[in-house]
């Protein structure tokens, strides 16, 4: 990849829509709420290596619920020289904070699958047994 690897390499939109995922549309939002902030070579957005990097975070930090205010403020402490001990500490409470809500979401899921899952088996079960009557009409 010649010197300077990846941490050197620039990407363009399209290749970073087609990676993630993602709309261009998205990647300019983020640009414009100043999360990321490619070069440009004429029209051309240059994404540096930095740039994917954060996105890579703001993709997960979006996927787990955090809000775009909320991943600006954790995108600064990988800004800073190895953060600082306070940073680190806000983005610890942020990260369990989120487990914690997370974590209550999946037992609503899990409760809400199984309130599913018993309903389908109930009208299975009142289907089944009213089992068509005479010319295929269902009895009362």
């Amino acid at each position: 990849m010649g010197p300077g690897g990846l941490m050197s390499r620039t990407f363009t939109i399209r290749q970073l829509t087609k990676e993630f995922a993602v709309t261009a549309r998205a990647l300019r939002f983020y640009e414009e709420e100043g999360l990321i902030a490619p070069s440009r070579r004429g029209q051309t957005r240059l994404y540096s290596a930095r740039d994917r990097a954060r996105i890579v975070l703001i993709l997960r930090g979006r996927r787990v619920g955090f809000s775009l205010a909320e991943l600006r403020e954790l995108l600064d402490l990988y800004d800073g020289p190895g953060g600082s001990a306070a940073q680190m500490v806000e983005a610890r409470r942020k990260f369990s904070e989120r487990i914690a809500v997370l974590e209550r979401q999946k037992i609503d899921i899990e409760d809400s699958l199984q309130e599913l899952r018993q309903s389908i088996v109930s009208i299975d079960a009142q289907l089944a047994s009213q089992a068509p009557g005479p010319q295929g009409t269902f009895a009362a």
